[in-house]
């Protein structure tokens, strides 16, 4: 059944067969990767974009980062935020905003963290994020628990301001391109302006976004950051969804490996209820692990994800 089509050639028979399973199926569950926002336009974490092309992202998406220079991954962040703001939810998120609202026992786990499936309409209830949300910020101080949720501001400080792309090209990289310039701390009149490596100015801890709580912390975006603990109140919602099922029918793995823990063991715990698994990825290899009773879709999720949903939920945007 597992499939390796083009978008636009879908087998009939594994659309029919994934269609039926879809309309009779009770209990689902979605697990949601970035390759779900790339059709949106916005690019993998890792892939932060080309002017962060010279800046290894994982180095600053840590709470040591932060505490050594929060400048810096304040500009990261706020492009980000800012990246994320651009975009539109693409044709995949509304499909599957439609399909959670449809089906009473549906349940999304996202590693997303750029807010399109809120924007989409996806209903709250029904969405867990598993690294957070761009568009959150909380207190570093250590005893205030100031969080403040949907906050869309842009920028979120004035020091931060992203000037036009066009405009002028150069204060635009110098302002965004993170080199090895940077990190090996040469001044300014040390860099050729046309290269990659070029200077990122500084942001003083001043201008950056102070808690308006306790007046003393720094805000910092409310993600998930390597070195610390996935969200434990939307890990237990979710093992508890998944406990509290006597059957699982299937579960959609959309836009990831899911290769990863904990992600990769929600296939796994899916399984042992039932489910049957669907696919929707642009690499073939992940439809290792899958199978004769399962699907695999090759292409872009905005294309594939409303195709097979439209049994269930007709035409959407």
């Amino acid at each position: 059944m597992a499939s390796t089509a083009a978008p636009s050639a879908i087998p009939p028979a594994d659309l029919e067969s994934f269609s039926s399973r879809l309309k009779s199926s009770t209990r689902i569950l979605a697990l949601l990767g970035a390759g779900l926002s790339a059709a949106s336009g916005l690019p993998t974490f890792r892939g932060a974009g080309g002017i962060w092309r010279t800046h290894d992202a994982m180095q600053l998406a840590t709470p040591e980062a932060f505490d050594t220079d929060p400048g810096l991954v304040w500009q990261f962040y706020n492009y980000r935020r800012h990246m994320a703001l651009a975009a539109r939810p693409n044709a995949a998120h509304y499909a599957l905003a439609e399909l959670s609202g449809r089906k009473e026992g549906f349940l999304t786990l996202s590693q997303n963290v750029d807010g399109l499936s809120q924007r989409a309409g996806h209903p709250l209830e029904k969405l867990q994020l598993l690294h957070g949300n761009l568009f959150d910020v909380k207190c570093t101080d250590f005893y205030c628990n100031y969080v403040q949720q949907n906050n869309y501001t842009d920028p979120i400080a004035p020091a931060l301001a992203i000037p036009v792309e066009g405009t002028d090209p150069t204060s635009f990289e110098a302002r965004h391109a993170v080199s090895s310039a940077l990190l090996e701390k040469k001044t300014r009149k040390e860099l050729d302006i046309a290269d990659e490596s070029i200077y990122l100015p500084s942001v003083p801890a001043g201008d950056l976004p102070h808690c308006p709580e306790c007046k003393r912390g720094l805000l910092r975006p409310g993600v998930v950051w390597f070195g610390e603990a996935l969200p434990g109140k939307t890990i237990d919602t979710v093992n508890q969804w998944i406990m509290d099922s006597k059957k699982i029918d299937l579960i959609l793995v959309i836009g990831t490996s899911a290769k990863v823990y904990p992600a990769a063991g929600y296939v796994d715990m899916a399984r042992s209820k039932g489910a049957r698994v669907a696919v929707v990825n642009t690499e073939q290899g992940d439809a290792r692990g899958l199978t004769k009773d399962d699907w695999f879709f090759k292409g872009d999720a905005a294309i594939i994800v409303p195709e097979i949903l439209k049994g269930v939920i007709g035409d959407v945007r």
